[in-house]
């Protein structure tokens, strides 16, 4: 009886240790790896978003964006150097 108490012991030590190397390894190899992809998504969203700006604004179409409670309205400045240029009628 004493020795199936002792296998019993083994067997939960051994379940616990690979548990923790499970733990560790996903602290340490996987979480930073998953983090890595999360901030270079961000990049690639950040650089997507800012292309899209200019290209509107490359229209000379007001671009909104709001910023808190407010509208910020941009604008590429050659379309209003192109705007003081034309005659005016």
């Amino acid at each position: 009886m004493g020795k199936d108490k002792r296998d019993v012991l083994v067997l939960v030590l051994i379940i616990a240790v690979v548990a923790l190397l499970g733990v560790l390894a996903y602290i340490f190899l996987v979480s930073p790896a998953l983090s890595g992809l999360v901030v270079q998504g961000q990049g690639q969203g950040i650089q997507y978003t800012v292309l899209q700006i200019a290209q509107q604004a490359s229209t000379c179409q007001t671009v909104k964006l709001p910023v808190g409670n407010e509208t910020m309205e941009l604008i590429w400045v050659q379309c209003l150097q192109q705007q003081g240029q034309q005659p005016s009628a």
